[in-house]
C-alpha cells in the first residue's frame, strides 16, 4: 500500500514517513508540491495526505489536479492547521475523505489511514507511549555551549526532540577547549533532520555563539519560529515550549521567559545573586524605558521577521546581548510599538545550574557593559551605514 505525503515543512512529514513506513507502508514524501503533483502520476499512490497552505502551489490545486484533471478517486486526506470553516467545506466539497486538524497525534493519523486504506499485512507493532504529536508550527532552537561535556544533558535532548515534532535543535560549539564538540555530534547521530551542530573553531562568546546559530536557523524556510535556550537546561523544554505555543497564538515578535517567583513555580536563585539581579535590572530598566522584570533569561522565541533586525549585526556585549535585543527592536520601530511586540512570560521553572560560568565577580563587569550599551544606542535613532567594505557598522 502506498502513501504519497505533501507538506512545505519537512519537520511534519519526517515522523509521519516513518510512522506510516513503520506499519508497512510504501511512502514517499514531498516538500515542494509541484514536484509531489508529479511524484503522484508516477507512484500512483492509494492515499494522498496533503497540507492545505503551501507556498507556489496550494492543497487545494493538488486536490483539484487529482479528482478534476486526473478524474481519479485515489483517496485523499488533508492534514494541516487551516481551520477555517470555508475551507474545511472547499475541500469537501472538492472530493477528499478526510481532514485532519493539527496538532494532533500521530497514532490518530495512522488510525485514520488504515481506516481509508487498510493496514499492510507487513508492519511493526508500536507501543503505546511511542506516540508524537505532529504540530501545526515547526520551530527552531539555538543552544550555544561552552565546554559543556560534562553538563550537557543529552538525554533531555533526545527525548525531547523524539517526543515533539517540529522542532530542530541547533546546538553551537562555542570554541570549546573540551570535549563538547564530539559530544554534540554523538548526540546528533542518525538524526541530521533534527538535530543540527554548528562549530565554531574559536571562541567568540555566548552572544556571537546564539547570533550565528539564530542567523544560520533564519536560512531554513520550513521553520515559523527561532529561539535559544541555555544548554544546562535551567528552563526545561516544556517550559519552553509554553513560549511557543504564546507566540503562536498572538501577535508578539519576540516572548521571553522570566524568572519571577510566583505562587506555583519552581524558582531558584542563590539569595546574593538575587539581590545583585535586581539592581541590574533597574539599570537595564533605565536603559530600555521598559518595564522589564527579567531580561536575561536565557530562554526566548521570535517571530522569523525580527531576526534580521535583533541579530543581523554584531553584539556590543558577550554577555548581555539580551538588552541589545530589545533596545534595537526599540530603535527600528519606535518605543511604544515595540513594547506592543515584546511579551515576557513567566517561567514555571528555572533552577540556578551548578557550575555556571557566570560568578558573582562578574557583576561589576555586567554594570560596565551596561554603560557601554547606553553610550552605543544613546541616539533616538539608530543609523546603520555600509562602510567603505560593505560591512555594516553602528554609527
Amino acid at each position: 500500500m502506498k502513501v504519497l505525503a505533501i507538506d512545505d515543512q519537512q519537520l511534519v512529514l519526517l515522523p509521519l514517513e516513518k510512522r506510516l513506513t513503520d506499519l508497512g507502508y510504501d511512502v514517499k514524501i514531498e516538500t515542494d508540491a509541484k514536484k509531489g503533483l508529479e511524484v503522484y502520476d508516477s507512484f500512483n499512490p492509494d492515499l494522498v495526505i496533503v497540507d492545505i497552505n503551501m507556498p507556489n502551489i496550494s492543497g487545494f490545486e493538488i486536490i483539484t489536479h487529482i479528482r478534476i484533471t486526473k478524474a481519479s478517486d485515489t483517496p485523499i486526506m488533508i492534514l494541516s492547521g487551516n481551520t477555517l470553516d470555508d475551507n474545511i467545506t472547499k475541500a469537501f466539497e472538492l472530493g477528499v475523505n478526510d481532514y485532519m486538524k493539527k496538532p494532533l497525534s500521530l497514532n490518530e493519523i495512522c488510525a485514520r489511514v488504515k481506516r481509508l486504506i487498510g493496514a499492510p499485512e507487513v508492519g511493526i507493532e508500536l507501543e503505546a507511549e511511542s506516540n508524537i504529536m505532529i504540530q501545526q508550527r515547526c520551530v527552531g532552537v539555538v543552544i550555544p555551549c561552552y565546554n559543556e561535556e560534562e553538563r550537557l544533558l543529552s538525554d533531555e535532548f533526545l527525548s525531547f526532540v523524539n517526543q515533539n515534532s517540529g522542532y530542530h535543535l541547533c546546538f553551537v560549539n562555542d570554541g570549546s577547549k573540551d570535549n563538547t564538540l564530539q559530544v554534540l555530534k554523538n548526540l546528533q547521530k542518525g538524526r541530521k533532520d533534527f538535530i543540527t551542530v554548528y562549530d565554531c573553531e574559536k571562541n567568540g562568546g555566548k552572544a556571537e555563539a546564539v547570533r550565528l546559530g539564530m542567523l544560520h536557523m533564519a536560512q531554513k524556510d520550513d521553520l515559523d519560529y527561532i529561539g535559544f535556550l541555555d544548554a544546562d537546561l535551567s528552563t526545561d523544554l516544556a517550559d519552553f515550549d509554553d513560549l511557543v505555543k504564546t507566540i503562536e497564538n498572538s501577535n508578539f515578535k519576540i516572548v521571553s521567559g522570566s524568572r519571577i517567583s510566583r505562587m506555583g513555580a519552581n524558582i531558584t536563585k542563590e539569595s546574593a545573586r538575587k539581590i545583585i539581579s535586581l539592581t541590574i535590572n533597574f539599570i537595564i530598566r533605565k536603559i530600555l524605558s521598559m518595564d522589564f522584570k527579567d531580561t536575561q533569561c536565557g530562554a526566548k522565541i521570535f517571530q522569523k521577521d525580527v531576526i534580521e533586525i535583533a541579530f543581523k549585526k554584531k553584539f556590543v556585549t558577550q554577555w548581555i546581548f539580551d538588552v541589545e535585543i530589545f533596545k534595537r527592536m526599540a530603535i527600528h520601530y519606535g518605543l511604544n510599538k515595540a513594547k506592543t511586540m515584546l511579551c515576557e512570560q513567566p517561567l514555571k521553572r528555572w533552577i540556578h545550574a551548578d557550575g555556571s560560568k557566570l560568578s558573582m565577580n562578574d557583576s561589576l563587569k555586567i554594570v560596565m557593559q551596561l554603560a557601554q550599551i547606553a553610550w552605543v544606542y544613546r541616539r533616538k535613532k539608530h543609523v546603520l551605514n555600509y562602510t567603505v567594505n560593505n560591512k555594516l557598522e553602528i554609527i
